[in-house]
């Protein structure tokens, strides 16, 4: 196949390393660019600019949509996301993939009772970025409706792996916090299982559909640093009063994946005790 990678970045590189290791023609953009690796063709190209856009060669059979908002504030979302969506709908038009992915996120939904959620849950959230996500799909799903734009939507919760997961790396630095109690449901996601639901949605996504890209167990606050705790030998976090300016945290609901593993995908990490073990492994941390 003919793979565009939109946005190349933490989850974009590593799935076009695996697709052209797959044996796949991979093209990677993103608004540096950068010499050509690992078999992945690199091209510079920024999606709120359509003129980038129309310089690139088509036919495309799959098109991934991994990019992420550099700053992270409202404007730059409705730019990169909902904006940039709508350039590459308008440029993919007389042209469309076999497959379009796009990686959304878990915060579109604003539960915050502990309750469950699935891809049928209402999502209306409070915070403006979320809002644009909301927005985003919209886009994406009408599409669908009225052209058969075969769009397939992750909702990707909370990822972690290598450089990353907010709370693991506040612990081994002796600066984590629990809030309220550490009562609040944590869902997430190892980076590796991320790609692995992208390629895997490649083959077996249906368009028009919403898959919770999330692990199989949530975890409240309290329950992952009681873990860590005795794996690692460190003593609980203090308590503290939570934060309502963190972009995480202002909800508390548990992410069903029920979805995705009923599409046949198997986790490398089904929860957060086998994936932080392999960071711990990889990172040299003595464990009991």
């Amino acid at each position: 196949m003919r793979v565009l990678i939109i946005g190349c970045g933490y989850v974009g590189w590593p799935l076009a390393v695996r697709l052209a290791a797959e044996g796949h023609q991979v093209v990677g953009i993103r608004r540096s660019g950068g010499p050509d690796q690992s078999g992945v063709r690199f091209l510079q190209a920024d999606i709120t600019q359509p003129n980038d856009l129309s310089r690139l060669e088509l036919p495309f059979d799959v098109v991934v949509n991994a990019v992420s908002s550099t700053r992270g504030g409202v404007e730059e979302y409705r730019q990169v996301y909902l904006e940039g969506t709508r350039n590459i709908l308008r440029w993919l038009a007389s042209s469309p993939p076999v497959k379009y992915l796009y990686t959304s996120s878990t915060s579109v939904y604003a539960q915050n009772d502990g309750s469950w959620v699935d891809e049928f849950s209402p999502t209306d959230p409070e915070s403006g970025t979320s809002r644009i996500l909301v927005e985003t799909e919209a886009e994406l799903l009408a599409a669908w409706r009225d052209s058969r734009f075969p769009a397939v939507i992750l909702r990707v919760a909370g990822i972690y792996g290598p450089e990353r997961g907010h709370l693991f790396k506040q612990f081994l630095r002796g600066e984590a916090t629990m809030r309220d109690d550490g009562v609040g449901y944590i869902n997430s996601v190892h980076l590796d299982d991320v790609v692995g639901a992208i390629a895997h949605l490649i083959r077996a996504g249906k368009p028009g559909e919403v898959y919770n890209t999330v692990d199989n167990e949530p975890v409240t606050q309290r329950e992952f640093f009681e873990w860590l705790s005795k794996k690692i030998g460190k003593p609980l976090p203090p308590a503290a009063p939570a934060d309502p300016n963190r972009k995480r945290g202002l909800t508390n609901k548990r992410v069903s994946n029920l979805k995705l593993r009923t599409a046949g995908i198997e986790f490398r990490y089904p929860t957060f005790r086998e994936g932080y073990s392999a960071e711990m492994e990889r990172l040299g941390i003595a464990t009991t």
